[in-house]
């Protein structure tokens, strides 16, 4: 295909898009990445730009915004925003989680919604795409704070979603703890116990596996790019960053294949541990960060280890990168220090955290780099295999959900080789992903008429 005319089609596409939403950088960088993919795809089959697929998708089909009153502890009255996007339902009710953070605004949602729409694709399983949150922010504040903001919050978000039309799930900010709030008032209002939430308890619906899905699923990933070059995680040098949920399961994988992982972050700094952090310190970091709800640094000081205050984890030497803590969190100069060290997998265990020029980069350097959209959806997917059995009134064991997450997997990546394979055998996962997520909602789309 004619790059003059693929970069005349993106530049085209964005213009409208910038056009239409100004200000909003993070859904802006979403869609550029997702276009710049799809350019010569859609060139090559005019069906979908005459039904103006790409232009619907770009559109969300509901934004709900919404005032959330709460109290706090002293008797003091705070006002925060929350949303949800409701971007696409062409294969199934809309899936996506619930962020409460302070940066949350209607772009970086959209940004998210966005991505869940392709990334639930690819899962293969009947889930279409949203994304909501709150500009609240739960550190700090007590369990009957975030009580009584959970139960504002769903009191406006109980009328919109639904088992059959929305399932919210957790994301940042949004654990067990907050999932839990949030269903029980839930069900207080509606008076029906149904799977309207994933993440939720095992007790109470929850799945088993279910905390551990976007790690295990990111490094499952990193494990089948891997393969296609006679590699395995048996004696790799593994940088992780952030230190929640995400980060804490794919570090349990890693070392369980063999791989040493040697750092771990949160917002104030690095941690790094050239030992490697075996078992007992990762129960030391799931203690310290889920219990306790402490800082990174306190790793640092218990194993006296180096503390890289204010920095990420991209300066350490090291033979495979997961980012698990947030967008944008690894830029082009990060990226040239990784691959100058010899790092030969990136695997994105949290959504967009390579910056454009970042991604750029790797592709350039043609390392096994895994998109979020792909690397990471091992989260939703064992979100929807909660929904099944939600559904059935059934729970699968353990070892069931884990070979259902590791199929799953496994036949993204499949999907993402099918499509995004190059005449160099070069597999392009970024345009794989792209293309394999696209189609699938497209088709759906055209079948359904200009809804």
């Amino acid at each position: 295909m004619n790059t003059k005319n693929s970069k005349l089609f993106v530049d085209d596409f964005m213009n409208y898009v910038r056009a239409k939403d100004p200000g909003q950088p993070e859904f802006h960088q979403a869609v550029h990445e997702v276009v710049e993919s799809l350019a010569d795809f859609l060139l090559d089959n005019p069906r979908y730009r005459h039904t103006q697929i790409l232009e619907r998708m770009v559109e969300a089909e509901r934004i709900i915004q919404f005032r959330v009153p709460w109290m706090d502890d002293r008797g003091k009255i705070h006002i925060n925003r929350g949303y949800r996007v409701e971007m696409n339902s062409a294969i199934g009710p809309y899936k996506g989680g619930l962020r409460f953070h302070p940066t949350v605004n209607q772009s970086i949602l959209k940004f998210l919604a966005f991505e869940q729409v392709l990334k639930n694709s690819l899962t293969s399983l009947p889930m279409g795409g949203g994304k909501g949150g709150s500009d609240f922010d739960p550190k700090n504040k007590s369990d009957n704070e975030v009580m009584r903001f959970c139960q504002s919050f769903m009191t406006e978000l109980s009328r919109h979603i639904g088992p059959y039309s929305d399932v919210p799930a957790g994301d940042i900010g949004v654990g067990g703890r907050e999932i839990g709030f949030l269903f029980g008032q839930y069900k207080r209002i509606r008076n029906e116990f149904t799977g309207v939430l994933t993440g939720k308890g095992v007790e109470w619906g929850g799945s088993l596996i279910r905390p551990e899905a976007t790690g295990y699923g990111a490094v499952y990933f990193a494990k089948e790019m891997m393969k296609t070059r006679g590699e395995s995680f048996k004696g790799k040098v593994v940088a992780v960053s952030g230190s929640g949920n995400v980060a804490q399961f794919a570090t349990e994988k890693v070392i369980e294949l063999g791989g040493k992982v040697v750092t771990l972050s949160d917002s104030s700094g690095s941690i790094y541990d050239p030992e490697g952090i075996d078992r007992d310190k990762l129960n030391y970091v799931m203690e310290l960060k889920n219990v306790h709800r402490g800082r990174i640094k306190e790793y640092a000081d218990k194993y006296a280890v180096q503390y890289m205050e204010k920095q990420r984890p991209w300066i350490v030497k090291c033979d495979v990168a997961l980012p698990c803590a947030t967008e944008n969190e690894l830029n082009l100069e990060e990226a040239k220090m990784l691959i100058g060290n010899g790092c030969f997998v990136v695997a994105e265990g949290a959504n967009m955290p390579s910056t454009e020029e970042a991604v750029h980069y790797f592709l350039e350097k043609q390392i096994l780099y895994g998109p979020g959209k792909a690397a990471n959806a091992g989260g939703v997917a064992v979100s929807g295999l909660e929904m099944t059995q939600n559904s059935m009134r059934i729970a699968w064991s353990r070892e069931e959900v884990d070979t259902k997450l590791h199929s799953i997997m496994c036949n993204i990546h499949e999907m993402c080789m099918k499509y995004g394979k190059e005449k160099s055998e070069f597999t392009n996962y970024v345009k794989g992903a792209n293309i394999a997520g696209f189609v699938k909602v497209a088709n759906s789309m055209m079948a359904q008429g200009l809804v």
